[in-house]
Protein backbone atom coordinates (compact mmCIF):
# COMPACT_ATOMS: atom_id res chain seq x y z
CA UNK A 1 0.00 0.00 0.00
CA UNK A 2 1.48 3.54 -0.62
CA UNK A 3 1.58 6.12 1.54
CA UNK A 4 -1.05 8.29 2.06
CA UNK A 5 0.83 10.94 2.31
CA UNK A 6 3.30 10.96 -0.31
CA UNK A 7 2.46 13.49 -2.96
CA UNK A 8 2.08 11.74 -6.53
CA UNK A 9 3.78 12.59 -10.23
CA UNK A 10 2.07 12.82 -13.37
CA UNK A 11 3.00 9.11 -14.48
CA UNK A 12 1.82 7.92 -11.10
CA UNK A 13 -1.73 9.73 -11.31
CA UNK A 14 -1.75 8.69 -14.82
CA UNK A 15 -0.77 5.05 -14.03
CA UNK A 16 -4.39 5.18 -12.14
CA UNK A 17 -6.24 5.73 -15.02
CA UNK A 18 -8.91 8.36 -14.16
CA UNK A 19 -10.22 9.07 -17.37
CA UNK A 20 -13.20 11.14 -15.92
CA UNK A 21 -10.27 13.15 -14.36
CA UNK A 22 -7.60 15.91 -15.57
CA UNK A 23 -5.22 16.45 -13.65
CA UNK A 24 -3.83 20.60 -13.58
CA UNK A 25 -2.14 22.39 -10.71
CA UNK A 26 -1.47 19.87 -8.16
CA UNK A 27 -5.12 18.92 -8.10
CA UNK A 28 -7.45 16.27 -9.90
CA UNK A 29 -11.03 17.89 -11.13
CA UNK A 30 -13.92 16.19 -12.77
CA UNK A 31 -17.46 17.76 -14.13
CA UNK A 32 -20.48 15.18 -13.86
CA UNK A 33 -23.69 15.92 -16.31
CA UNK A 34 -26.23 15.14 -14.23
CA UNK A 35 -29.37 15.92 -16.39
CA UNK A 36 -31.20 16.99 -13.49
CA UNK A 37 -31.01 18.92 -10.23
CA UNK A 38 -31.81 15.99 -8.51
CA UNK A 39 -29.51 13.63 -9.49
CA UNK A 40 -26.89 16.20 -8.73
CA UNK A 41 -27.79 15.83 -5.12
CA UNK A 42 -27.69 12.22 -5.08
CA UNK A 43 -24.23 12.33 -6.56
CA UNK A 44 -22.90 15.03 -3.91
CA UNK A 45 -24.30 13.35 -0.96
CA UNK A 46 -22.96 9.58 -2.32
CA UNK A 47 -19.44 11.36 -2.77
CA UNK A 48 -20.00 13.15 0.52
CA UNK A 49 -20.49 9.76 2.79
CA UNK A 50 -17.53 9.12 1.30
CA UNK A 51 -15.30 11.25 1.86
CA UNK A 52 -16.10 11.43 5.73
CA UNK A 53 -15.31 8.00 5.81
CA UNK A 54 -12.10 8.38 4.42
CA UNK A 55 -11.68 11.84 6.26
CA UNK A 56 -10.47 13.37 3.31
CA UNK A 57 -12.81 16.10 1.40
CA UNK A 58 -13.04 17.45 -2.01
CA UNK A 59 -14.28 21.08 -3.21
CA UNK A 60 -17.83 20.38 -4.88
CA UNK A 61 -19.79 22.77 -6.85
CA UNK A 62 -23.55 21.59 -7.20
CA UNK A 63 -25.52 23.35 -10.20
CA UNK A 64 -27.86 22.81 -12.36
CA UNK A 65 -27.06 20.55 -14.43
CA UNK A 66 -23.47 19.44 -13.12
CA UNK A 67 -21.67 18.58 -10.18
CA UNK A 68 -17.44 19.41 -10.85
CA UNK A 69 -15.36 18.01 -8.09
CA UNK A 70 -11.63 19.24 -6.74
CA UNK A 71 -9.48 16.69 -5.08
CA UNK A 72 -6.29 17.69 -3.80
CA UNK A 73 -4.64 16.82 -0.08
CA UNK A 74 -4.17 20.18 1.22
CA UNK A 75 -1.88 18.72 4.16
CA UNK A 76 0.63 17.97 1.65
CA UNK A 77 0.45 20.14 -1.18
CA UNK A 78 -0.59 17.91 -4.28
CA UNK A 79 -2.44 14.69 -5.46
CA UNK A 80 -1.85 11.84 -3.16
CA UNK A 81 -3.76 8.04 -3.23
CA UNK A 82 -6.07 9.62 -0.86
CA UNK A 83 -7.44 11.79 -3.90
CA UNK A 84 -7.43 8.89 -6.34
CA UNK A 85 -9.25 6.39 -4.67
CA UNK A 86 -11.76 9.09 -3.85
CA UNK A 87 -11.63 9.79 -7.97
CA UNK A 88 -12.50 5.85 -8.31
CA UNK A 89 -15.20 5.67 -6.01
CA UNK A 90 -16.37 9.17 -7.20
CA UNK A 91 -16.41 8.11 -10.90
CA UNK A 92 -18.09 4.81 -9.77
CA UNK A 93 -21.22 6.59 -8.38
CA UNK A 94 -21.45 9.07 -11.11
CA UNK A 95 -21.48 5.78 -13.52
CA UNK A 96 -24.13 4.48 -11.27
CA UNK A 97 -26.16 7.88 -11.40
CA UNK A 98 -26.03 7.51 -15.20
CA UNK A 99 -23.97 10.72 -15.05
CA UNK A 100 -21.92 11.96 -17.47
CA UNK A 101 -18.07 13.33 -17.18
CA UNK A 102 -17.70 16.17 -18.97
CA UNK A 103 -13.82 16.57 -20.95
Amino acid sequence: MSDPKQVLDEAQVRAEQLSDWRWSDGALSATFGTGTFATGLQLVARLGEAAEAANHHPDVELTYPSVTVRLTSHDVGGVTSRDTDLAHAISTFARELEADASS
